[in-house]
């Protein structure tokens, strides 16, 4: 293998590897390299769809547009994403094969590991460095014999590993020992530095901090990361904050935290907007009175639908509808919105069929082929303020096994388009006669910023708030802008010689 690579791996979850390795490849690529990211198995329910109708983790998404370049399915072979506790969809190549339990997948990995494979070699072959990021712990000892994503990995293309800890959880000392102690001699000896992430304060007081990790585990901290509180890189499947947004509000928009939530990522840039608050509501006596409600994509959209009747959440909704409060769905969300929703070959759920909210007059119905692809769609309604948007294209992506049957006479929403096709298109969602309920199978619909700053302005009249301004904020710039800054935060806090070394030898 031509490439140079490089390992994150942490001494657990949620310590800001998929951030610290989006930071590494800006880092990098801005150095003139061609640089590419990787995380060879992948369990998520925040999923992107490349342009080859290919399904992979979001982060690794992310990582790619820091890295400047399109993004593959071999920067993700592997992809679970959780149906239940116990079940997950298999993703290998992008592609869905099955759902599969925890047991029977522990027990044949063979395709998944001859698929990383694979991917390696591609990637090595085209490009300078691939920056790797690892999962959860390598020192998991139970799972050691599975791994298919830490150390077994980073032995199969040499990678040296960066372990990153995150001192903002406390035991930061005992995390960083005790994951090196549980590891191999070989291991230990593959780990070639240290990231302290997620600091607080005056750096200079962790001096001696420094000085017990190195003397105690022979391994050099290349750097101390400080806090990060306004540099927006999404995280790899976890909420960063359920309360996002200007603290000085006006809107108040709230998304339903559901027990399979996906693609929460669809919203970061409504929490963008100036004087608007985003909640991802945990409890249904928080709901309070928002001037939207948003219900998300879903993994499980019966589960989710039972989990919102047992809790109260339906007629809530309902009677938030009748006093005139917004309410739309994207995806699972879209589909609850109808009367029902049939799942009769199990593909999500072992339920067969439960009601919807009944808000939008639709059905839908899940088939075994999976739909997954990026799109082009054109407004095909003048309800609401739909009707200052004819002409606009929007972009986005569909992954959904659920196919809503409308009523011909009904308000559709969208037309679809394909990438590269010419002439065919696809009817996509529905929106209520009076305007206040529509839904979409379109992810990254709030991404088109005309859109998103008209849609935020009909909420704000609607509220008696004067419209801010047509000069809507670019969301390519702000990811631009977010992957510069977080470089420069890296630059600055990682001592670079040390780091070239790790990498280059």
């Amino acid at each position: 293998m031509a490439a140079k690579s490089i390992m994150i791996q942490g001494t657990g979850s949620d310590v800001g590897k998929s951030v610290i390795t989006a930071g590494l490849c800006r880092l990098l690529v801005r150095d003139g390299y061609q640089v590419a990211p990787f995380k060879s198995q992948n369990m998520a329910l925040n999923s992107f769809i490349t342009r080859d109708g290919g399904e992979i983790g979001r982060a690794q998404a992310v990582q790619a547009e820091a890295a400047r370049v399109v993004a593959t399915v071999d920067m993700n072979p592997v992809l679970l994403k959780p149906n239940q506790d116990d079940n997950s969809q298999l993703i290998i190549h992008g592609q869905a094969v099955k759902n599969i339990k925890a047991k029977e997948y522990f027990a044949d990995q063979g395709k998944s590991l001859e698929a990383i494979e694979e991917s390696l070699q591609r990637l090595a072959g085209k490009w300078e460095i691939i920056v790797m990021e690892g999962a959860g712990s390598p020192a998991e000892i139970n799972l050691r014999e599975y791994d298919l994503v830490n150390m077994k990995i980073a032995e199969m293309i040499d990678a040296p590993v960066i372990l990153v800890a995150d001192i903002d959880k406390g035991g930061v000392f005992a995390s960083i020992v005790g994951t090196l102690e549980l590891l191999t001699q070989e291991e230990r000896e593959r780990v070639k530095g240290i990231i302290i992430n997620k600091f607080r304060g005056d750096q200079a007081r962790f001096e001696g901090g420094i000085d017990f990790i190195e003397k105690y585990t022979g391994k050099p901290v290349l750097g101390v990361i400080p806090y990060l509180k306004d540099i927006k890189i999404p995280e790899e499947d976890s909420l960063a904050q359920d309360v996002q947004g200007d603290t000085d509000y006006q809107l108040d928009i709230v998304i339903l935290y559901l027990p399979h939530i996906s693609n929460f990522t669809d919203f970061d840039l409504l929490a963008a907007e100036p004087e608007t608050r985003v909640r991802y509501l945990r409890e249904l006596t928080e709901i309070g009175e928002p001037d939207l409600i948003i219900i998300p994509g879903s993994k499980n959209t019966i589960e989710d639908l039972q989990y919102l009747y047992s809790q109260g959440y339906i007629e809530v909704i309902r009677q938030k509808y009748r006093q005139g409060i917004p309410v739309l769905g994207i995806c699972g969300g879209y589909q609850m919105l109808g009367r029902r929703v049939i799942d009769p070959s199990h593909v999500e759920s072992s339920e067969e069929v439960v009601a919807g909210l009944g808000l939008l007059e639709m059905e839908t119905v899940y088939a075994g082929e999976k739909i997954s692809r990026q799109v082009k769609a054109s407004i095909n309604t003048d309800i609401s303020f739909f009707k200052d948007l004819q002409g606009e294209v929007l972009t986005g992506y569909e992954i959904h096994h659920g196919r809503s049957r409308i009523d011909s006479d009904q308000n559709q929403l969208l037309k679809i388009m394909l990438w590269g096709d010419k002439g065919e298109s696809f009817d996509d969602g529905l929106i209520s006669d009076d305007g206040l309920v529509w839904g979409t199978y379109l992810h990254g619909i709030f991404d088109n910023d005309r859109f998103r700053r008209s849609f935020i302005n009909h909420i704000r009249e609607k509220k008696g708030l004067h419209p801010l301004s047509r000069q809507h904020m670019s969301s390519r710039r702000l990811r631009e802008d977010a992957y510069d800054r977080f470089a420069d935060l890296l630059e600055k806090n990682i001592a670079r010689a040390k780091l070239d070394r790790v990498i280059f030898g």
